[in-house]
């Protein structure tokens, strides 16, 4: 039996947070060794080809695992986007338009932009890498599902640091 099967609810629960805690401390490490060697321009171009692979990775696992349908729509991305990593450490929330047409996605606090701020640093640039990572968890959802930054930083929101709309594209 493993140490896992052994845990309580809430030991499992710990042990999410702290897996999704040290999974982004890694990621924040290999940024910044890439930015140290080849600089910001090069390690955002690096950390955008990681996350369309990992993204894709993270939509296909969550798939199989949750048994989310192929070609799901709307409904489908919703489910999934609450079995990412994310999710477990960042706090989100989703709403849908009147109509159910639109499904947006707000990350209300991030975990990496509150690290930089308690430590004095600027927000990171992560806009260009998140569209390429939400377009492609999203796609990999469902391939007609199109994504629209609606606003991440460098740019500026109150009370949330990223916000995306998700569309199904008909046909």
């Amino acid at each position: 039996m493993s140490v896992f099967e052994e845990m309580s609810r809430g030991e499992l629960l710990t042990t999410v947070e702290v897996f999704a805690r040290n999974w982004l401390a890694h990621d924040g490490c290999w940024f910044l060794a890439a930015e140290d060697r080849y600089g910001m321009e090069v390690a955002i171009e690096l950390d955008t080809a990681s996350w369309a692979r990992f993204a894709a990775a993270e939509a296909s696992r969550i798939k199989r695992a949750f048994s989310i349908a192929d070609r799901g729509g709307l409904e489908a991305l919703e489910r999934a986007l609450r079995y990412r990593m994310y999710a477990a450490i960042n706090e989100q929330h989703g709403e849908w338009s009147a109509d159910r047409k639109v499904y947006r996605f707000f990350m209300d606090t991030c975990r990496v932009q509150e690290t930089r701020r308690r430590k004095g640093l600027p927000d990171f640039p992560c806009k260009s890498v998140g569209i390429v990572e939400f377009s492609t968890f999203a796609r990999t959802i469902d391939p007609r599902i199109r994504t629209v930054c609606l606003h991440c930083p460098p740019d500026a929101a109150e009370g949330q640091s990223c916000g995306w709309e998700f569309t199904l594209e008909e046909g």
